[in-house]
């Protein structure tokens, strides 16, 4: 495939460029949540096995996941939404 036949389809379909965008940044953001949940889920049974206090950094990692995750998403969906607009 040529570069002049894939820039002609980008020039001809902008919305399915910004929906893959959103599709781009969708993927990240739900990796991140679930990274948090798992992250959390092991906190919580470190905590019941009684391994040891959780430090600060076990407690603000799932905040930071869950806030960049959330965001990743929201993103997405504002793009999404921008290209039904168009």
């Amino acid at each position: 495939m040529s570069v002049q036949l894939l820039w002609g389809f980008l020039v001809a379909h902008p919305i399915k460029l910004i929906n893959l965008l959103a599709l781009l940044l969708t993927c990240p953001g739900g990796l991140l949540l679930h990274n948090a949940r798992r992250r959390e889920a092991l906190a919580r049974q470190r905590l019941a096995m009684q391994e040891g206090p959780l430090q600060g950094v076990d407690r603000r990692v799932p905040r930071y996941y869950y806030s960049l995750g959330f965001a990743c998403l929201a993103m997405a969906l504002l793009l999404s939404w921008l290209s039904t607009w168009t």
